[in-house]
């Protein structure tokens, strides 16, 4: 059965069974893992729910897509990305980096048919070389976005130190949580930042 415009601007809603069959409410069949794979090439958005709780599997299931063809000898995650990519866990990067990884998968995605192009009608390094200056243009933007983070959460300490004697002498108590939200405001125009790099 054809979809509907409608149906077409919606995700399509894969319902996961205890049995970890994954069910497509769309064509009303059992799907596999390497269908999903096939959607995601498409371009087609789906979301992935537990059949009984409703809990939004989405994240795990795509986890599980990229472990599975990472499994077949094809390996787009070096090692060494790997071992940096566990060292976030828990570290107080670890907020920065989906800001990071989406900016800079983003621009390479803007830029791949220019790469195609080059890959097929270079010789020697000249592709690859093109390659390694738009992740080193990358990294720049990340850095210039980064720079601009610790200067402002520079200056907020810098401010709160001031204050923090007249703090004291009005019987104020100390602002943990006031810091908590203002890190997160500098997140949040981070990540604004960085969005507006990856336009530009």
């Amino acid at each position: 059965m054809a979809r509907d415009a409608d149906q077409e601007s919606r995700p399509v809603i894969i319902k996961k069974y205890a049995n970890r069959r994954l069910y497509n409410t769309d064509t009303s069949t059992y799907v596999t893992l390497e269908d999903l794979a096939e959607m995601v090439r498409a371009e087609r958005d789906f979301v992935v729910y537990d059949a009984k709780t409703s809990e939004d599997l989405t994240h795990a299931v795509l986890t599980q897509i990229i472990v599975e063809q990472e499994s077949r000898g094809t390996n787009l995650l070096p090692i060494g990305f790997l071992r940096q990519l566990i060292r976030f866990y828990g570290d107080s990067m670890q907020k920065l980096v989906p800001s990071y990884l989406e900016f800079s998968l983003d621009s390479l995605t803007k830029q791949q048919e220019q790469y195609r192009r080059r890959f097929t009608n270079a010789f020697g390094n000249a592709a690859f070389d093109a390659m390694q200056d738009q992740v080193r243009k990358n990294f720049d933007a990340f850095e210039r976005a980064l720079g601009m983070f610790t200067q402002s959460q520079s200056d907020a300490a810098n401010a709160h130190g001031e204050g923090a004697e007249a703090k004291s002498e009005v019987g104020a108590n100390p602002g943990g949580a006031d810091d908590i939200d203002t890190l997160k405001a500098e997140l949040e125009a981070m990540q604004q930042r960085l969005e507006k790099l990856s336009r530009g």
